[in-house]
């Protein structure tokens, strides 16, 4: 079962809770009160840079009849289109920029470049992932409706393509993203408001078909005037682009919430929940990746999806500072900080959803100590005064999780399990 008791899983007090969301409340203040034209300058200066990059990968397709020209064109336009999503539309969207007041830099209007509708997006992702993080029943981020990612979903006979939906899934994400915000499956069941559900399709076909026809009808037949480049070479270049954006756009979104030791909750969790609980289960519930400059910025800075999470308005080029203090928190609260690089994290993921394709009983971890799924019941055999003080240090989670694994490997192998009745 997902976690029921979020303190008691994480072995702090309700006082350490509440001066965790003091401390965690304290880097915030301190971010906004430095904001300023050096945080205005690096936004201004990426949408620039981006719209450079576009502008010349639209050139180079006009001589996309030459192999060279063609995959120059295709990689340039999908880095383009990685940054406006990642680094720019995502982070704009999310009110990181709104304190600038400038117009075209606000979360209210901008329009990413992708099919999925940017109103329904900050619906689906602003409201309900963001305060809902990996809550079963409350976030449909958790297998985006077709991927078994964790022992709290049932077993059902479509998972044994867990995989293949996975592959599907990450060549077309930005359809997935736009189709996400019609809830397909409450359609299917009978419980979507009809008209509600009538006016999120036509608003997202409105869109779609835009970017449909800007991609492989409007772009294909400006640069077909070339006599270096036909409307198939710059459709076809123009495909991979997307499926470039797309690819990586999963991989990085993936890395931060579904490798080992992100954390799945229960809506128990979610009642009377304070702000130093939102916070700790924003902690618990997303992974990061070890990055460098590049993929920092290559990644939107969502390699820190653990303090995107804590503060999701904050600016992307202030993540990497926060990130420093976010992990002294953890250190001082005995807490785990999940990351690692990027391939590692990224084969977690694959890992965990090829796993969860067969039913419980073919695995060996139970429900509530597994790789992708944890509770408190799996601290249990610790007894109640494991988390006292040593050595003037509160032993916490991390201290727990460790010991757990301890006992675990010298008891050996786990038998499978016998239930494939958990319910989501």
């Amino acid at each position: 079962m997902a976690i029921t008791d979020l303190p008691a899983f994480a072995h702090l007090s309700d006082d350490d809770v509440a001066n965790l969301g003091i401390e965690l409340d304290a880097i915030r203040r301190d971010v906004e009160d430095s904001l300023g034209e050096r945080d205005a300058r690096y936004i201004r200066r990426t949408i620039a840079a981006q719209r450079l990059l576009e502008v010349s990968g639209r050139l180079l397709l006009a001589a996309s009849a030459k192999r060279s020209a063609w995959w120059a064109g295709a990689a340039t336009l999908g880095a383009a289109k990685i940054i406006e999503n990642m680094e720019i539309g995502h982070n704009v969207m999310h009110g990181q920029w709104d304190w600038m007041n400038d117009p075209e830099i606000h979360s209210s209007s901008w329009e990413w470049d992708m099919t999925g509708a940017s109103k329904h997006w900050r619906f689906t992702h602003n409201f309900q992932h963001h305060k809902y993080t990996n809550v079963m029943g409350m976030d449909d981020d958790v297998g985006f409706g077709m991927l078994r990612v964790t022992r709290d979903q049932r077993w059902q006979r479509f998972n044994l393509f867990n995989v293949v939906f996975n592959t599907i899934l990450a060549v077309g994400f930005e359809w997935g993203v736009g189709l996400q915000h019609l809830e397909i499956g409450k359609i299917f069941k009978g419980r979507a408001n009809r008209q509600a559900t009538l006016v999120r399709l036509r608003e997202f076909l409105a869109k779609a078909a835009r970017q449909v026809v800007k991609d492989y009808l409007a772009f294909p037949a400006l640069t077909a005037l070339s006599p270096g480049a036909t409307f198939r070479s710059t459709l076809t270049a123009n495909a991979t682009a997307n499926v470039i954006r797309n690819l990586w756009s999963n991989a990085i979104i993936f890395c931060g919430h579904f490798p080992d030791g992100a954390e799945k909750f229960t809506k128990d969790d979610l009642e009377n929940e304070t702000r130093g609980q939102w916070y700790l289960r924003q902690m618990l519930g997303s992974a990061n990746i070890d990055a460098g400059p590049a993929m920092r910025f290559f990644s939107g800075n969502l390699c820190h999806q653990i303090e995107h999470h804590l503060y999701p308005d904050l600016p992307s080029n202030r993540l990497a500072e926060v990130a420093v203090r976010v992990r002294d928190v953890c250190d001082r609260y005995d807490l785990p900080y999940t990351t690692g690089p990027f391939l590692v994290q990224y084969a977690k993921t694959w890992r965990t959803i090829a796993k969860l394709s067969l039913p419980n009983r073919y695995l060996l971890a139970s429900a509530d100590d597994a790789p992708e799924t944890r509770s408190e019941k799996m601290f249990a055999e610790l007894g109640p005064g494991f988390a006292t003080v040593e050595r003037g240090r509160r032993r916490g989670l991390k201290s727990a999780i460790a010991a757990v694994r301890a006992r675990s490997r010298a008891e050996g192998p786990t038998a499978p399990q016998a239930d494939d009745s958990v319910a989501a």
